[in-house]
């Protein structure tokens, strides 16, 4: 398909070469269809710099354009926007492009991404920013597949820490292996509570009892360096129900990981790259060793502690080490809470010091925190809600809302409603859940574009049964709509989702794609016999419901055929 931005942009400069200027040419889709289909500020741009009249060099501009088959006319309109209306020809063979895999990119062909999100703290439940973060990492990780890179997905599971220890102590105080052994088959939330409750009584034990501080410390001792303790095997086991947990409620979300990079391994690599860059990097300063980050307009943070031991911030250094010791990525990404913004720049920081090459390849994303609207769903998940109790408190409510009870639909309008809700927010703002809004099958909603491509499957169904046959080439009398002008859009909308790393410009193009059309439905008859181009409307409904599938799959959500 051509590339019309870039032939609007060749356009625009051949023009411009005529008046004897040179700028760069900026195309934006007007909000308003009836002021064309892209407009430029070009002329405003020049006038501004030159000190002429924007309107009478935009007209200058316009006349200079080379005739195309791709644009039908162009006008200057306001104080000086240079608007272009593409040609139904264009529109119409840009429509017949559409298949399966519209919206693929070849943007990173050949390159390896590597994706890290979903990082959970093991011994722990996965909790609400867990899941705010897989469903963006898992977004990520179908955008870099549709950009054609090679993509693998790991977290960074936190399997080390005196909070453990507090953990491994009681367990062993309650009868050790055995006692988990007879926890195994327990439910994910079962098992975690078995965890959850053994972490608060180690937690009160060792703010109540020096003594009990010496044996936790003495714990934590013989897991790192003792693997035939008794406390090791308890950790063991500990830790690997802990990652079965972790694996089955990200499944439950749509997503896996091929390999986990832990947290133990990586204090080790980077306590090492920090020792041997201080003092060429690193400064040792009252004991501890410290990077300073004022040099580079950030701040100082402590990378080895006044115990010797590193820090989170080293631990960091030394993940980014093992990422690309292990998989030599092109492009390494990574998804946090932002209120870790700050933090990173000074580990990246630091790391680009050493290794240049790891800091230009390293992206960072983030996201906000999620509250809940409504008493009755505040009260029932409390003040830091659980995945699982958020995924089945909201299943339960799509549940009530349906005429014939389907669990497995509940769960994926469930999982629809959850997700686009945070996708369809800009990256590092709040988000606030409200399930009247959420789960509507009416306006912003995920469960809204799944009805809107139910709507379609259900209608190119009854078309089929009626004998109707799909055309893409329209009959005579035929111009393109605001449909058409809309579905053209989804691989400019995937290529800026890629290039941004932001699956919000996908939510929000899917939003504008399921108006348009569910306003086009309402205002066309389709399954009209005495209609010449009948089977071009259902050629429009199907690159519609192609769109809409390829687009939430990009999202991580399901598209059920039937609702």
């Amino acid at each position: 398909m051509t590339d019309i931005k870039k032939e609007l942009e060749k356009l625009t400069k051949a023009s411009l070469e005529k008046l004897g200027l040179e700028s760069e040419i900026h195309l934006e889709h007007p909000e308003d269809l009836s002021f064309g289909d892209f407009s430029t500020n070009v002329a405003m741009v020049l006038a501004k710099e030159r000190k002429q009249n924007p309107k009478l060099l935009a007209e200058d501009i316009r006349a200079g354009l080379p005739e195309s088959e791709f644009v039908s006319k162009t006008e200057v309109a306001g104080p000086g926007f240079i608007n272009f209306y593409l040609s139904d020809k264009f529109l119409k063979d840009s429509v017949k492009s559409i298949d399966e895999d519209f919206g693929k990119l070849e943007i990173h062909k050949g390159k390896n991404i590597l994706v890290e999100h979903s990082s959970p703290n093991l011994f722990k439940p996965f909790h609400i920013g867990h899941m705010m973060n897989n469903t963006i990492g898992e977004s990520i990780v179908r955008l870099a597949e549709f950009s054609g890179a090679k993509v693998t997905k790991i977290a960074f599971p936190s399997d080390i820490s005196l909070g453990i220890a507090k953990t491994v102590w009681v367990l062993k105080n309650r009868g050790g292996k055995e006692y988990l052994n007879s926890h195994k088959e327990k439910l994910d939330q079962e098992i975690m509570g078995v965890f959850g409750e053994a972490y608060a009584e180690g937690t009160k034990a060792f703010e109540d009892s020096e003594e009990v501080q010496k044996e936790v410390r003495e714990v934590y001792k013989k897991i790192v360096t003792d693997k035939s303790s008794e406390e090791f095997e308890i950790y063991k086991d500990g830790k690997d129900l802990n990652l079965s947990y972790f694996e089955h409620v990200v499944h439950r979300f749509g997503s896996k990981f091929d390999a986990f990079i832990f947290e133990s391994e990586a204090g080790e690599a980077g306590e090492k790259i920090v020792r041997e860059n201080t003092p060429k990097v690193f400064t040792e300063s009252e004991g501890a060793v410290v990077y300073e980050g004022e040099k580079n307009g950030l701040h100082t943070r402590v990378f080895i502690n006044k115990e010797g031991y590193p820090t989170y911030e080293a631990k960091d250094v030394g993940l980014l080490s093992l990422k690309f010791g292990k998989y030599n990525p092109d492009i390494s990404l990574f998804v946090t809470d932002d209120q870790q913004a700050e933090y990173f720049k000074v580990v990246v920081s630091a790391v680009g010091e050493i290794h240049p090459e790891w800091k230009e390849k390293t992206i960072h994303r983030t996201h906000g925190r999620m509250s809940f609207k409504g008493a009755k769903m505040s009260s029932r998940l409390g003040n830091v809600p659980l995945a699982t109790d958020i995924l089945d408190t909201v299943h339960d409510e799509a549940l009530t809302r349906m005429q014939e009870k389907n669990s497995v639909l509940a769960d994926q309008i469930s999982l629809s409603a959850l997700k686009f809700t945070i996708l369809k927010t800009a990256a590092g703002k709040n988000i606030n859940f409200d399930p009247e809004t959420s789960l509507s099958f009416e306006g912003d909603s995920g469960p809204y574009l799944q009805y809107t491509f139910a709507r379609c499957k259900s209608l190119l169904a009854k078309a089929k049964s009626e004998g109707f046959e799909i055309s893409e080439e329209p009959k005579k009398g035929w111009t393109a709509g605001e449909l058409e002008k809309i579905l053209y859009r989804f691989s400019e909308v995937t290529e800026e989702s890629i290039e941004n790393w932001a699956p919000h410009h996908i939510a929000t193009y899917l939003l504008e794609l399921a108006r348009t059309f569910n306003s086009w439905y309402a205002n066309t008859k389709v399954l009209d016999k005495e209609n010449e181009n009948a089977g071009f409307y259902l050629s429009l409904v199907e690159k519609t419901s192609k769109i809409i599938k390829n687009g939430l799959y990009l999202l991580g959500i399901e598209s059920p055929e039937k609702m």
